[in-house]
């Protein structure tokens, strides 16, 4: 009975969400009364993917020398006293 009302309670949630949606855009300027004629402007991402390329290649080279740290540790003797 409790999935019954659970999946209930998401079908309704989900098909209300629907329903709301956002307002439509405005339209375009008029080009007889001086309008612009520019489209839509895209969002900038050239400067986070800069920071999220970098940050990636810092975590690679993070893991690339503790396993290499690693390798050399497993291929040292051990010392026996």
């Amino acid at each position: 009975m409790k999935k019954y009302i659970y999946f209930l309670l998401i079908a309704v949630f989900v098909s209300l969400s629907m329903a709301v949606l956002a307002d439509p855009p405005t339209p375009p300027p008029d080009p007889s009364q001086g309008g612009g004629h520019g489209g839509p402007v895209g969002a900038p991402i050239d400067g986070g993917l800069g920071i999220l390329m970098a940050m990636g290649v810092a975590y690679g080279g993070k893991k690339f020398y503790k396993a290499r740290k690693d390798r050399k540790k497993e291929d040292q003797p051990a010392v026996e006293n």
